[in-house]
């Protein structure tokens, strides 16, 4: 059975993007997650899961930092960012991120479902009134080497670059995800050599490089 997780903080999107992938999946399973700590809870309970459907703003993720996480911890899981932010540039980076497609929230059901569909079959998915601007954009190569960047932490180490850029310390960060403070250490060091940076500072700048502004409500 094919499972899917929808991650907004909207409660009236949310069973809008549920009733759109019902319609074109009736048997699919469809779990839902209101901010990022839930969409990484329900992916360590459900590692089977095909899509995640995820919103760039919601609580604990701020443009595409949240996107960046999954594709670190769960690098096998689909995902297809739902936003308002719909300019070509935003979406080119969503792109360079890892995420197998776009749906902006102005998106018909129809539109939705088809997404679903496109990439469940292991395919890409753009509205079409973006794919030709988008196209046109090339890949940033700042984006998409901060990308193979992040895709060199493992699991655990993606979890502790999250709780440093928090500005947790070494032993908050170890009781958070109950390891041992020099286990932390280990960490905190092979991240520094893997994203090329000094320091703590540097290293949450480097997740703060992906945020982006807050968009207009929609809905």
């Amino acid at each position: 059975m094919t499972s899917l997780l929808i991650a907004d903080d909207h409660p009236l999107f949310r069973a809008a993007l549920r009733q759109a992938a019902v319609q074109s999946l009736p048997d699919c399973r469809v779990s839902e997650a209101a901010d990022l700590a839930g969409v990484l809870a329900a992916l360590q309970a459900e590692p089977d899961t095909d899509l995640v459907l995820l919103d760039l703003h919601m609580p604990g993720s701020q443009g595409l930092t949240g996107l960046a996480a999954l594709r670190g911890q769960h690098p096998g899981v689909a995902v297809l960012v739902v936003s308002a932010h719909d300019e070509p540039r935003i979406v080119r980076r969503v792109l360079d991120h890892g995420a197998s497609g776009f749906i902006p929230k102005s998106a018909s059901p129809a539109e939705i479902g088809e997404a679903i569909g496109r990439v469940l079959d292991c395919g890409t998915w753009l509205p079409p009134a973006l794919a030709d601007a988008v196209a046109a954009l090339p890949a940033n190569p700042d984006d998409t080497d901060l990308a193979s960047r992040l895709a060199r932490l493992t699991e655990q180490q993606s979890r502790v670059l999250g709780l440093l850029a928090e500005g947790l310390l070494n032993k908050q960060i170890a009781d958070r995800l109950s390891i041992q403070e020099r286990t932390v250490k280990a960490h905190v060091t092979a991240i520094f050599e893997k994203l090329g940076v000094r320091n703590r500072t540097q290293a949450g700048m480097v997740l703060r490089s992906l945020e982006l502004g807050e968009p207009a409500r929609v809905g």
